[in-house]
């Protein structure tokens, strides 16, 4: 008991206060009231049958009770990877996800946040606030632990850092193994993961996108591949990748840098800055050098916000809270939306210098004051429109603010006026009475225009020039989906972050992993396709393995096929398993080509294609190339890739009648 003593006297000063460590170990570690069983009708992720408290006996049970539009209860998740990656025979995390937002509570959104943020143990939809209730939780997170007998021993609001999770697990794992060395079931709990692995669709969960007209070019924030995309504004054509899609904050060239959720970007010549979240840095990406750099922050996430009025004259030193967009002014700083901390920063890049500009630190939702003594909560979007005008998207208080740096002044331009952050809703009409969402973006549009990302209603909105009223532009709203078109139709998924270039606006369409392009004069929402979807496959052998057939008869050559000459045709039948079917979020293609040079190709877009070719007289050969994405219905973020390839030699003969090649390929089953 000698260490456990030495660990009483570190234990816990954040579970719990000092007074944790003036108790006895008895007293730290055993709990006095057991612990409530779970409510029998709720959803449960990553895990095939409901769990109960009887049955988890014998476990140490940690529940993070937190909701997914939370910037702090994003802060625990890694945390509590550490727990688990340390202590996975002796504990379970169990997610009790009490949602703020009604769009949060939806089981199919919570399925999407699991995935994105790969979260690995057990979450419940507590919806209804049932297990939050059973726990006394007060606030977002609020972290509770059980003992290995099953009596609630601890509760705790507020981020815990891994350190004193540590302390006080090794304390209580000592303790119950000395005083009952089997009481602690050290079986591995069997999980059914939603979140493991990438479901290989081009792009993951995109943050946020910047469109660059004098470049040509598009960046985007492929966040949960950890990395950056350009593409050819024009064409489509990916262009570069910034980063080897590995989780980390490793500067150097652009195929080994690593990224941690990156998120908001802003352009300044050749260098693009971008905010890593989950890095807690300014990053910057030399264009011309294929370089990436860290110009703030080192790595470490900050618990305490910078004071006003005091720049930081070395920002690689300073702590950083989650910095979530980027903007430059045109006077050359650039401002950051530090969502953790609900501040405001500017960096200057000449004078490498680091400060905050609006906001006191507390969250709140507190307006026309003065920047410093203003009260954000949680900005996650930004928009310069000069003359010391930034607006900028508040998510936590589900507003967008003015930050007025002539004026030294905040105020509000859409959705609640009130100091609340539990006023939300999807209300049009004067500023006062329209609502919004947690949003998430916001962008100037033609002639002084204004655009918003509501990203729980999953709509775009706008507040047209000279008017204060908010409207509803584009998207069906609802709980989000997935269809191009008119306004009448159109439909997005929580989309995240927004970009204009000439007469368009680019949406990053977050739960839809996808780029959407509105064409604002004819009002018709379309889905940008890359021109050569390959160039973002991340790892070709990974995705063979998650289930495709890539590896099996990828290469078929047929027998010398008899055909007329002239016109002719290559038709391609598929047939897929049960409940699989062609992925409508990425082209499918098939490309033929002969020997001659000459090509032809279309989109798979049903089990059914036929190409027009040209069959010469005499002997001749035509190459089939097939890329094909498909998925299980329903299930379109988990998309699987097969790739095939005909070879069809041919003989032009006057006497045959037939001019039509057909090839068959049966889909197998992927072995999910």
């Amino acid at each position: 008991m000698k260490r456990l003593s030495l660990l009483l006297a570190l234990a816990l000063l954040t579970l719990g206060g000092v007074i944790q460590a003036q108790r006895t170990p008895k007293e730290l570690f055993e709990g006095e009231v057991l612990a409530p069983e779970f409510p029998t009708h709720l959803d449960w992720i990553n895990i095939d049958n409901p769990l109960t408290m009887s049955g988890l006996v014998g476990k140490i049970v940690i529940f993070d009770f937190w909701t997914y539009g939370c910037i702090n209860c994003l802060h625990v998740i890694p945390v509590l990877e550490q727990v688990e990656k340390k202590y996975a025979e002796e504990v379970v995390v169990i997610g009790v996800h009490s949602a703020k937002f009604e769009n949060e509570g939806q089981t199919e959104n919570l399925r999407q946040i699991v995935q994105r943020y790969g979260i690995h143990h057990p979450v419940i939809n507590d919806k209804d606030f049932d297990v939050w209730g059973s726990y006394g939780a007060r606030a977002w997170p609020t972290i509770a632990v059980v003992d290995p007998r099953g009596y609630w021993v601890i509760r705790q609001s507020g981020e815990i850092p891994f350190e004193a999770f540590d302390n006080y697990l090794s304390g209580m794992i000592e303790y119950y193994d000395d005083i009952d060395a089997g009481i602690i079931d050290r079986t591995p709990l069997e999980l059914a993961l939603e979140g493991a692995g990438d479901p290989g669709t081009p792009l993951l969960y995109p943050g946020k996108v910047l469109a660059d007209a004098a470049g040509g070019r598009l960046f985007i924030a492929d966040s949960s591949h950890n990395r950056l995309v350009i593409a050819d504004l024009m064409t489509h054509e990916v262009l570069d990748i910034i980063g080897s899609s590995a989780r980390g904050a490793d500067d150097g060239d652009f195929e080994s840098a690593t990224f941690d959720k990156p998120q908001g970007m802003a352009l300044a010549g050749d260098l693009l800055y971008i905010a890593d979240v989950n890095s807690h840095a300014i990053r910057v990406a030399n264009l011309a050098e294929r370089k990436v750099s860290t110009v703030a922050g080192n790595g470490v996430m900050g618990r305490q916000r910078l004071p006003f009025g005091l720049p930081i004259t070395d920002p690689l030193s300073v702590s950083l809270r989650s910095p979530w967009d980027l903007e430059f002014d045109d006077g050359g700083r650039l401002h950051i939306a530090m969502a953790g901390t609900h501040q405001l920063y500017i960096y200057e890049p000449e004078a490498g210098v680091l400060y905050p500009s609006v906001g006191n630190g507390r969250e709140a939702n507190l307006n026309d004051v003065a920047l410093a003594d203003s009260e954000l909560a949680q900005p996650s979007g930004l928009y310069y429109a000069g003359e010391g005008k930034l607006y900028f998207a508040d998510s936590e208080s589900s507003t967008i603010r003015l930050a007025d740096f002539e004026l030294d002044l905040v105020t509000v331009v859409s959705g609640t006026s009130n100091n609340h952050l539990f006023e939300y809703g999807d209300i049009d009409g004067e500023l006062g009475q329209n609502r919004l969402q947690h949003a998430l973006g916001v962008e100037g549009g033609p002639d002084g225009d204004i655009y918003i990302a509501d990203t729980y209603n999953s709509r775009i909105k706008l507040i047209r020039a000279g008017e204060s009223a908010t409207h509803r532009a584009f998207g069906l709203g609802g709980l989000g989906g997935y269809a191009d078109g008119d306004t009448s139709v159109a439909e997005f998924d929580e989309p995240g972050g927004i970009s204009y270039a000439d007469g368009i606006l680019y949406v990053a369409d977050t739960n839809n992993h996808v780029i959407r392009a509105i064409d604002l004069e004819a009002g018709i929402v379309d889905t940008l396709e890359f021109r050569n979807p390959e160039a973002l496959v991340i790892d070709a052998q990974a995705l063979t393995l998650l289930g495709g057939n890539r590896a099996d008869e990828a290469r078929v050559e047929l027998e010398t096929q008899r055909l007329a000459p002239g016109q002719g045709s290559i038709s391609l039948q598929l047939a897929f398993p049960a409940d699989f079917k062609i992925n409508p979020l990425i082209d499918s293609l098939l490309e033929v080509s002969s020997s001659d040079g000459s090509v032809s190709s279309g989109v798979v877009d049903a089990s059914e294609i036929s190409l027009p070719v040209e069959w010469a007289e005499g002997a001749g050969q035509f190459t089939a190339d097939l890329t094909l994405y498909y998925c299980r219905e329903g299930a379109e973020a988990l998309c699987f890739i097969e790739t095939v390839q005909w070879i069809i030699p041919y003989e032009g003969a006057g006497d045959s009648a037939r001019s039509d090649v057909t090839l068959r390929r049966e889909i197998s089953a992927p072995d999910l």
